[in-house]
């Protein structure tokens, strides 16, 4: 096994238990490993610190797996591996949510690999060359372990370039999904499309954060921005409230939303679809002067990196600006960010800066975040990627 040693002072990270080493951090390379390869990483003095894959294309050169020295990185290792994490999520599953996310990449000791439950199927994304290289043993793994209808590869995300991998999307073993695949959360049913969908086919990380808001929604008038197939709005529909406007850029998430409306046997007179870009179709109801009870904002990434770190703090200070314009005196605004760059306090400073631009006083009444199907491990606070703001707006 090729053997990594770092430059002296660069092993704090590692011997902490943080899965990344970045390129800078490496003197030498005794060996010629392929990209994927599992090796053996040591601190400048010889002393063994971990395994991990290793990668020529990504500023993160390792991804540690494990740290201690007499295991064996191979198939029961993985298997343990999926084991553990697959069976931590089973509180989760019942009659009433039969979708969740089964692994979480560093989160649960397998950097790269998610793993999303939709009723009888599964869909993986890969996003580093060491998963790529076992993806065979994965899909064995996960069909004894689990007995699906089929596996999905929905690695189309552009992460992967940075892995130096092609973008990948299509059946891995099994039956191909349906077009429109029904499950369940929090006992409402969803159409979902995995092959076309976005990210791995549904955003099962909003799980309780719909349901935590949806007890506020009762004869209430709801704004539902980037509503995707409906998650807020159909939550919202199940409380009770009086009228659902969702918003979306996607037709095809729109078509989704419309179909889990009749799929719930809620009345559609009550719900307004929107095709159009958020921040136009927000500035255009200021325009007219049309005001809600609640105004739900949950964004794409604005900063997938640090780098892009002020451009997104004013994409999100505009749109939330703009959204409590839109509120009724003391109404609600949930806020969400899932970018991992915008930690908690500066999401609050970024609403702070909303708020004075707005000219209104703002209260915050709960702080939201990622489910336990996506735990954040002590470690690696990097995977705390999710948060919000449940804001009254005075």
């Amino acid at each position: 096994m090729v053997e990594i040693v770092l430059k002296k002072g660069k092993e704090k990270a590692a011997l902490q238990r943080h899965p990344w080493v970045f390129s800078g951090a490496l003197e030498k390379v005794k060996g010629k490993p392929e990209d994927g390869d599992v090796v053996k990483l040591f601190a400048f003095d010889n002393e063994f610190l971990a395994y991990g894959y290793y990668n020529s294309n990504s500023r993160v050169a390792v991804r540690l797996l494990e740290w201690d020295e007499e295991q064996t990185i191979d198939k029961e290792w993985y298997q343990n591996r999926l084991h553990q994490a697959i069976a931590s999520r089973q509180f989760i599953l019942s009659d009433k949510t039969n979708t969740c996310r089964l692994v979480f990449s560093e989160a649960d000791f397998l950097p790269g690999l998610i793993v999303d439950k939709y009723a009888d199927f599964l869909s993986l994304q890969i996003l580093s060359s060491g998963i790529e290289k076992v993806k065979n043993d994965i899909v064995e793994i996960l069909k004894a372990e689990l007995q699906p209808k089929g596996i999905f590869d929905k690695s189309d995300a552009t992460a992967r370039g940075h892995e130096g991998l092609a973008v990948e999307n299509g059946l891995l073993w099994g039956e191909n999904p349906p077009e429109f695949l029904e499950v369940k959360e929090n006992g409402i049913a969803y159409n979902i499309n995995i092959a076309e969908g976005q990210k791995s086919g549904f955003y099962c990380d909003q799980r309780d954060n719909r349901s935590i808001l949806a007890s506020y929604t009762k004869d209430k008038k709801v704004l539902d921005c980037f509503s995707y197939s409906g998650g807020f709005s159909l939550n919202s529909f199940a409380n009770g409230a009086r009228s659902i406007t969702s918003v979306d850029s996607s037709a095809l998430a729109l078509e989704t939303l419309k179909q889990n409306v009749g799929l719930n046997k809620f009345d559609s007179d009550k719900i307004t679809a929107i095709q159009s870009d958020v921040n136009k179709q927000l500035r255009a109801f200021k325009e007219t002067g049309e005001l809600f009870d609640i105004v739900v904002l949950d964004p794409p990434k604005y900063a997938p990196s640090r780098s892009a770190l002020d451009r997104a703090a004013r994409a999100y200070k505009d749109l939330n600006r703009l959204g409590m314009l839109l509120l009724e005196k003391g109404g609600l605004l949930a806020t969400f960010s899932c970018s991992g760059a915008v930690d908690i306090e500066t999401f609050k400073q970024i609403i702070a800066w909303a708020a004075l631009d707005a000219g209104k006083e703002v209260q915050i009444i709960k702080q939201f975040c990622q489910p336990e199907d996506h735990p954040v491990r002590i470690s690696f606070p990097e995977g705390e990627y999710l948060k919000g703001l449940l804001l009254r707006v005075l």
